[in-house]
């Protein structure tokens, strides 16, 4: 069952491999009160989609769905989105691991809706994403990979028995290595633990590049901080890469791809050498 009304929710057009939002107009209160505008139709989302998981309900098609209400609920108070590099997972054939630097809940929200044009996935997540009320529901419901963030060999079993088992049954992975979500990139903290999986299971990697800042995170809930329309939300995925030997140079490309974009793109990263 879908997530959203059918008439303002259109599937999201990735054809060429690239999307960026149209031109629109942007209502009076939505320019006023972005924040108001957005959390109240993204609370709507949410509640509907944990009611469907609640009921076993929430399949891919609904997943997709809500995911891409959240994008348009996003577009509809002056936030512009760009995707670029789509196709480079579109032609892949069979699953791959996504690893991409971690920046607000906004990825979480909008990847599905943007992968899922071409590849089944699931999220590796934190334990305690699962314990939110009403989102929990939904988290649970597709099947994530979770880790507690306490006792990294313990993550790091977790994501390669259940990582692997996931991508036998033709799943793809996003991970986010970081150890938490955060606007400055340190490529001293994003371990491999994606390459990793990728080396177990003979797959490729697909390094992801996002600044998605434009949804700050809040002081006091994380997840509910500024809806700044000012900043774009950038998305952009790398050609494959095959993992080899140690796994150090997939590791230092997927880390190069991400410091490249955000530097182009206007981000923080927190060693500033040249590039190479």
């Amino acid at each position: 069952m879908a997530v959203g009304r059918p008439a303002d929710i259109a599937p999201l057009a990735l054809a060429a491999g690239s999307y960026r939002t149209p031109p629109r107009r942007i209502s009076r209160f939505a320019r006023r009160f972005p924040g108001a505008r957005f959390y109240t139709r993204t609370a709507s989302v949410v509640w509907r989609a944990s009611g469907l998981a609640k009921r076993g309900r929430y399949d891919d098609a609904a997943w997709n769905r809500s995911s891409l209400e959240i994008l348009r609920a996003l577009e509809e108070v002056g936030i512009r989105i760009e995707i670029e590099g789509a196709g480079n997972f579109a032609g892949l054939e069979g699953p791959c691991v996504f690893i991409g630097n971690h920046m607000s809940t906004l990825e979480t929200f909008l990847l599905p809706s943007i992968v899922m044009t071409a590849k089944r996935v699931t999220f590796v997540v934190k334990q305690s994403l699962l314990e939110y009320p009403v989102f929990g529901h939904v988290m649970r419901a597709r099947d994530p990979i979770v880790v507690g963030r306490s006792n990294p060999r313990d993550d790091l079993k977790a994501v390669l028995d259940g990582g692997a088992a996931r991508l036998r049954e033709g799943l793809s992975i996003i991970v986010f290595p970081q150890r938490t979500r955060t606007p400055v990139f340190d490529p001293a903290g994003f371990n491999s633990i994606g390459v990793k999986l990728a080396k177990r299971a003979q797959v490729p990697v697909v390094p992801l590049a996002l600044k998605t800042d434009a949804w700050g995170n809040g002081k006091h809930v994380k997840d509910v901080g500024v809806i700044d329309p000012t900043k774009e939300v950038h998305f952009a995925f790398g050609r494959p890469l095959h993992v080899t030997g140690s796994g150090s140079d997939a590791q230092q490309a997927v880390v190069a791809f991400i410091r490249k974009h955000l530097l182009a793109w206007g981000g923080h990263v927190l060693v500033d050498e040249p590039l190479p």
